[in-house]
C-alpha cells in the first residue's frame, strides 16, 4: 500500500514522523494512520510528499503498486532487485550527462 512506501521514503530521507507531519501540515496521528495504511492520502497530500522528496507523484504510486505486487507473489526481493536496477540505470544516465557536460566545459 502507498502508506508503507511513504513511510519507507520518509525513513530513507531521514525525517522523523513529527517533522514530516509538520512539513505536510497534518497531525502526527493522521500521518501515522496514512503510514499504517488505515487512511489513504489525498492527491493534494501526495503532491506535498512529491515536493518534499523531489519525486513525481506517479513514481510514488508506481513504487506502491510494484511493492504490493511483489508482496502478493511473496517475492519482496524482486521489488528490491527492480529498484536497484532502476537506480543503477538512473545513476548511469546521470554520469553520462555529467561527463558530457564536463568534456564540453574543458
Amino acid at each position: 500500500m502507498i502508506g508503507e512506501i511513504l513511510k519507507k521514503t520518509r525513513d530513507i530521507y531521514g525525517y522523523k514522523a513529527k517533522e514530516m507531519s509538520a512539513k505536510l501540515d497534518i497531525s502526527s496521528s493522521y500521518l501515522s494512520e496514512i503510514e499504517n495504511n488505515k487512511k489513504k492520502p489525498s492527491l493534494e497530500l501526495l503532491e506535498k510528499y512529491s515536493d518534499i522528496f523531489d519525486i513525481k507523484v506517479s513514481t510514488l504510486i508506481l513504487l506502491s503498486e510494484d511493492h504490493d505486487d511483489a508482496l502478493k507473489r511473496n517475492k519482496p526481493q524482486e521489488f528490491i532487485k527492480k529498484l536497484m536496477i532502476k537506480l543503477i540505470d538512473v545513476m548511469s544516465k546521470d554520469e553520462v550527462k555529467s561527463s558530457g557536460q564536463n568534456s564540453r566545459e574543458i
